[in-house]
């Protein structure tokens, strides 16, 4: 008796769980409610507060792929300000950048009639977005956003994503669809590795040769890195920027290596491995160099 049991409780949990749709990661708290909501071409978003550029671009982005998903014609500028829409989105705050400490919580209610999403930052919208998105659903009646009630906050204020650009390098697109999908999976960090012992990987005005000979011309202009911390951004994430010194630093040292703690000449490393050259730590030169190029 008590194995049947055991087997009729797992059962009945499984079935629960199944009713969810696939959110990731699944959000704090979940009420699966009676009803649904049908989606269709008159579908609009109403936003409440202050003006933001993140969540007027992310609310287009979300019509964009809910029209894609759904293949329902949704116009982009189906987003109003004050009005009454089939998706109403109240918050208070801009934050001016992604931080940890920046609140981005959400609640989130579906029914029939509308759905209300209610933040107090803008942050915590665009995660509200996310969410809504993943609920989206399909039966013999069309696409439709289910019943639920939710209330979310994330469990770590640190959810990053490291890319070694160094050792690979990745092309201006690759980064952005990198960014899209952290969004999606409401990731917030993204820990760009910029310099290694095989490639320098950002265009420097004041010391040219770190990309010109560090880089085998593969590099991110100063340009290309501003846009890509925008369209961070507006995405909610945050662009962490990672020089490895003092040691780990070959291709810095490739185009100036008098600041090295033995003579050279140094060549861009094309292999895995720990390296010997490093800056020399004892001269004034090389901190000279380094308060230049970060300042």
């Amino acid at each position: 008796m008590r194995l049947l049991i055991t087997i009729l409780f797992c059962s009945c949990a499984f079935c629960t769980f199944s009713q969810l749709p696939s959110f990731m990661p699944i959000p704090k708290s979940v009420k699966i409610q009676e009803g649904k909501m049908l989606i269709d071409s008159n579908f609009t978003i109403a936003v409440n507060g202050p003006e933001s550029r993140r969540l007027s671009e992310a609310s287009k982005r979300f019509l964009e792929r809910l029209g894609k998903v759904s293949t329902i014609r949704i116009p982009k500028n189906a987003t109003a300000k004050g009005k009454n829409g089939a998706l109403t989105i109240t918050f208070q705050s801009c934050p001016a950048m992604p931080s940890e400490s920046a609140d981005e919580s959400y609640r989130l209610k579906i029914e029939a009639s509308g759905i209300s999403l209610i933040a107090l930052t803008d942050l915590g919208a665009l995660r509200g977005l996310e969410t809504l998105l993943q609920s989206l659903q399909e039966d013999i009646g069309g696409f439709y956003f289910p019943a639920l009630e939710i209330e979310d906050s994330p469990r770590f204020a640190w959810r990053g994503l490291m890319m070694d650009a160094c050792r690979h390098f990745m092309p201006v697109d690759v980064v952005k669809r990198t960014l899209d999908v952290m969004s999606s999976m409401k990731m917030n960090v993204f820990h760009w590795h910029l310099s290694e012992d095989q490639g320098f990987r950002v265009e420097s005005f004041q010391f040219p040769l770190l990309h010109e000979k560090g880089s085998d011309g593969m590099y991110y202009t100063q340009a290309q890195i501003k846009d890509i911390v925008q369209y961070a951004d507006l995405r909610g994430i945050r662009v962490i920027p990672e020089f490895d010194l003092p040691g780990h630093a070959t291709a810095w040292l490739v185009g100036y290596p008098e600041l090295a703690s033995a003579p050279g000449p140094y060549k861009i490393e094309r292999f895995f491995g720990v390296f010997d050259p490093t800056f020399d730590p004892t001269v004034e030169r090389t901190y000279e160099f380094l308060d230049a190029f970060f300042c």
